[in-house]
C-alpha cells in the first residue's frame, strides 16, 4: 500500500507546475495553506474571496460570491482553470433553525453554481472539500447532525450527479478536524484553547470526551494537491484524516502543557452538542486511490501550532 514520501509529494508538485488553478475560499484557513503550496509548486494560482484581499506572491485575486450563479460563471470564464479547488464554505456547528438557510446558501448553492459554471466553461477537474460531519457512506441511513452537515451532504449528492450525468471530473475529499498554524477563527477548539491560555484566561469547555480524528493543515493541502494530480480518482469520495481518534480532552491537555503556566481549562461547563458523531478517516482506502498519507503527528503539529499562536500573542503585546 503506498505511503506519502518526499518523492511522491514532489511528483504532485511537478505535475501541477504551470497549470491554471482556481481556489475558491482562498483566504480561509485551508485555502491559505493550499495556495501557498500551489504557488510553491509553480501553478498559476487564482484565488477567490467574498471580500477584497491584499496582493500575495503568486496569487491573482478575484472578488466574487459564488452564491450568485452569474459571478461563478464570470470567474470561471475569465480564469479558464485546468483545476478547481472548491473550499468556499460556511463552517458552523450551530444546531439552531436559524443556521439552515445560511448553510444552504454558502455550502450547497455555491457548490451547485460552481459545478454548473464548470460544465458551461472549460470543464476543469473539480476537487470538492467535504466534511467529516457528513454521514459516513459506511453508515447508511444515519441522519446529518447539523444544518451544516445536511448542506454538505446535499452538495455531495449534486457532485455525484454532475459526475455521473454530465461527466464532469469531480473528486470529493471528506476532510476531518483540521488544525494548525494560521487558524484565526478562535471559536474553533485549538485556537480557542491556545489563545485563551496565552492570554491568561481559563478556557471553558464541554466534558471533552468526544473522540475526534485530527489532521494537520499542511497534510490537508498536500492531499488536495495529490487528488488533483492523480489519475482514476474522479467520482470518488476519499477521507482526509489521520486514521486515529483522540479525545478533545486529551488534545486540550497537550495544548495546556505546551503553553505552560498555572491556568487549567474548566471542563464540563459547556453543554454538549446533540448528534455529535465519532468518525475516523478511512486512510487505507484513500491510499489505495492516491499516494497520500498524513506525515505530521499530532504532537508535532500541536507544537508548531502553539508556537505560532505564541508568536502572534507576542506581536500583539509588542504593539
Amino acid at each position: 500500500m503506498p505511503t506519502t514520501t518526499r518523492s511522491s509529494a514532489q511528483a504532485g508538485q511537478s505535475a501541477i507546475s504551470g497549470r491554471r488553478v482556481l481556489v475558491t475560499g482562498a483566504a480561509g484557513f485551508i485555502g491559505t495553506a493550499l495556495c501557498r503550496l500551489l504557488a510553491q509548486s509553480g501553478a498559476q494560482v487564482h484565488g477567490t474571496s467574498r471580500g477584497s484581499q491584499e496582493s500575495a506572491p503568486g496569487i491573482q485575486w478575484w472578488q466574487a460570491d459564488f452564491a450568485d450563479p452569474a459571478a461563478a460563471r464570470w470567474v470561471l470564464r475569465h480564469t479558464e482553470p485546468d483545476l478547481v479547488f472548491h473550499l468556499a464554505s460556511h463552517v458552523s456547528g450551530d444546531r439552531s433553525i436559524t443556521a439552515v438557510h445560511p448553510t444552504v446558501r454558502d455550502n450547497l448553492i455555491t457548490t451547485i453554481n460552481l459545478l454548473s459554471a464548470a460544465c458551461e466553461t472549460s470543464r476543469p477537474r473539480v476537487i470538492l472539500a467535504g466534511s467529516m460531519d457528513e454521514p459516513d457512506p459506511r453508515e447508511p441511513g444515519t441522519p446529518p447532525g447539523s444544518p451544516y452537515a445536511a448542506a454538505k451532504t446535499a452538495a455531495g449528492v449534486y457532485a455525484s450527479l454532475f459526475h455521473s450525468l454530465y461527466h464532469l471530473p469531480v473528486v470529493r475529499l471528506r476532510i476531518f478536524m483540521v488544525y494548525g498554524p494560521g487558524q484565526r477563527d478562535t471559536t474553533k477548539l485549538v485556537p480557542y484553547v491556545a489563545t485563551s491560555l496565552l492570554r491568561g484566561e481559563q478556557p471553558r469547555l464541554s466534558a471533552g470526551t468526544r473522540a475526534v480524528d485530527w489532521v494537520y493543515v499542511d497534510d490537508v493541502a498536500a492531499a488536495a494537491l495529490t487528488a488533483a494530480t492523480t489519475d482514476d480518482v474522479d467520482g470518488q469520495v476519499l477521507d482526509v484524516g489521520s486514521g486515529e481518534l483522540v479525545t478533545v480532552r486529551a488534545v486540550v491537555d497537550r495544548i495546556t502543557r505546551l503553553v505552560g503556566g498555572s491556568i487549567r481549562p474548566e471542563f464540563g461547563v459547556v453543554v454538549e452538542r446533540p448528534l455529535e458523531h465519532e468518525r475516523v478517516a478511512d486512510t487505507s482506502r484513500t491510499s489505495e486511490f492516491m499516494d497520500w498519507r498524513p506525515t505530521t503527528s499530532l504532537d508535532e503539529g500541536l507544537v508548531g501550532t502553539v508556537d505560532w499562536y505564541r508568536a502572534q500573542q507576542q506581536l500583539l503585546e509588542d504593539k
